[in-house]
């Protein structure tokens, strides 16, 4: 079973053998938290926003077409499921609690232009906290998680050019904030 595809078990999913969900769940939960996480919500949040993505793959488990990968369709998922999310928290007037800055786990961070080499990653962190969330998420799809600019295109909703230009262009936010923060 470890060596079918993404792809292949969701369909499987699709066609009623929901024990395939776990297997799925076991090789992406890792990576959504990190998503959830370096979008800016606490440990804790994330952990729940994880659980509630599988909760959706399992709701709507026949719009799966099995066309394009698995990890977009799931990260388009994630996406709305982090939406709602933060709409409930406003509405709720709910403080959405600790900062991913303030936290000091292990969470499995990647590289985002050599930033991290330099030992920066608290100012790192800092500054993606700073970036607007559109433009935090694309660096999270396209340098955290790695997805394609095809990938990407398909979960925000817009082609591949504008999914480069927008990550270009969140880089260079970030990069500017970053080196404000270097100097301050």
């Amino acid at each position: 079973m470890q060596n079918l595809t993404d792809n292949t078990l969701m369909l499987k999913v699709k066609n009623g053998d929901v024990d395939k969900l776990g297997l799925l769940y076991e090789r992406h939960k890792k990576t959504l938290f990190g998503f959830f996480y370096n979008l800016g919500n606490n440990p804790s949040v994330s952990e729940d926003l994880v659980q509630n993505v599988f909760v959706r793959v399992l709701k709507y488990r026949t719009s799966y077409s099995g066309e394009g990968s698995f990890a977009a369709w799931m990260y388009r998922m994630a996406r709305n499921v982090n939406y709602d999310y933060h709409k409930k928290v406003s509405r709720q007037n709910i403080s959405i609690g600790v900062s991913p800055e303030d936290v000091k786990v292990g969470v499995e961070d990647y590289q985002i232009d050599g930033f991290e080499k330099e030992g920066n990653k608290v100012l790192l962190r800092q500054a993606l906290s700073l970036l607007p969330d559109d433009k935090r998420e694309l660096l999270v799809l396209s340098k955290y998680r790695e997805l394609k600019f095809s990938e990407i295109a398909k979960i925000v909703g817009c082609t591949e050019g504008a999914a480069k230009v927008r990550v270009h262009r969140a880089l260079k936010d970030l990069r500017t904030i970053f080196l404000q923060l270097e100097i301050a």
